[in-house]
């Protein structure tokens, strides 16, 4: 037997194999109109590419709770009905397929209002799109971004508003598992860092009052979130900084809160909340080691990311314990049939669609 390809069961959701497909944004979406923010023929193709390659989860891409929430202007979102509706011919497609269909709900923050990636990824203005960016301290990400509001306690209150009201539209939507962005220097994560995080009152300085908005978010979501579906929660386990910032230990501290809180699972990333990167030591499975420690000393069930592209480098994460299952992103990029031929070399079994018979 094939620990990649074993069914894996969270409350009474059952995902057919550990081969899962994180959060990838697209940018992709109309950015004003009608159909802002909504899914669209581009991201049925992929997400369904991915599931009749036979991925057991997909995880839709960071999708905003507010239009302010987003990344970028072209970013998927979830804050209107419209939006809904276009989410429902996805979630129906992956589910006959027998994938299980999740998303990630995240607010950008300081980091948001940025161009796509391919344009340069620069912050924009109201000319191409863009708004002024929140944050809990007024200080911006690099020198090439602008510095973003402080939120008061109020907004904050809202923005919680805006994540439980995410998660109603994502139950209606047809997503059965959703995973709160908590990373990558987004708004959650830039509570979370002392590094980010300057703030005075109850939402800053002690680590208690750093995680106290993330917390807020998680119990909102849970309230909404019905008992028998999971809830994820994405995470950067470290900033990467010397003695500074956010750090592993605070990730397993915190990973056993966020269990307490109605958390299922901790999809363990790094990074994102300091500008360059050059000094992370990136390598193949260079963060599996952050998600195996939370496994080890938590409650917590995780999954691994990090240059995984091998299915007998994936096989062995899960075999040998250190992740509960592995999200592979690039290489779900490259090959949307990862899965497929995954389980032909490990000998195992994956549903392949009946038009796809001839690939077995």
């Amino acid at each position: 037997m094939s620990a990649l390809f074993e069914p894996y069961v969270l409350r009474d959701v059952t995902i057919p194999n550990r081969v899962w497909m994180p959060p990838m944004c697209q940018y992709s979406a109309a950015p004003v109109g009608p159909s802002e923010g909504a899914p669209h023929d581009w991201h049925f193709a992929h997400y369904a590419a991915r599931a009749t390659g036979g991925t057991g989860l997909i995880i839709v891409e960071a999708t905003a709770v507010s239009p302010e929430g987003r990344i970028s202007p072209y970013d998927l979102g979830i804050w209107n009905d419209t939006q809904v509706e276009a989410f429902r011919r996805i979630t129906r497609f992956l589910t006959a397929q027998g994938t299980v269909p999740a998303v990630q709900l995240g607010h950008g923050g300081r980091k948001s209002s940025t161009d796509r990636p391919w344009k340069g990824g620069g912050p924009v203005g109201p000319d191409a799109y863009g708004w002024t960016t929140v944050a809990p301290s007024a200080l911006a990400f690099d020198d090439a971004h602008p510095v973003p509001d402080e939120l008061t306690v109020a907004g904050i209150q809202e923005i919680v508003g805006q994540f439980a009201d995410a998660a109603r539209r994502a139950l209606a939507a047809g997503f059965e598992i959703v995973e709160i962005h908590g990373a990558h220097g987004y708004l959650i994560n830039e509570f979370l860092s002392p590094h980010s995080n300057h703030r005075t009152d109850a939402y800053g300085g002690s680590y208690e009052n750093r995680t106290r908005f993330a917390l807020e978010v998680v119990d909102a979501v849970r309230e909404i979130w019905p008992d028998d579906k999971p809830l994820f929660f994405r995470v950067s386990a470290t900033d990467w900084l010397e003695n500074a910032g956010w750090s592993a230990d605070d990730t397993v501290r915190f990973a056993a809160r966020l269990h307490e809180h109605g958390v299922d699972l901790l999809d363990v990333s790094t990074g994102g909340n300091v500008p360059g990167g050059r000094h992370i030591p990136v390598g193949p499975g260079y963060q599996v080691p952050f998600a195996t420690r939370v496994k080890r000393e938590t409650p917590l069930p995780v999954a691994a990311v990090g240059l995984i592209t091998e299915a007998e480098q994936a096989e062995k994460i899960i075999a040998n314990g250190e992740a509960d299952a592995v999200l592979l992103g690039r290489e779900l990029l490259r090959n949307p049939s990862f899965a497929r031929l995954a389980a032909r070399e490990l000998g195992a079994e994956v549903r392949v669609p009946e038009q796809y018979h001839r690939s077995v």
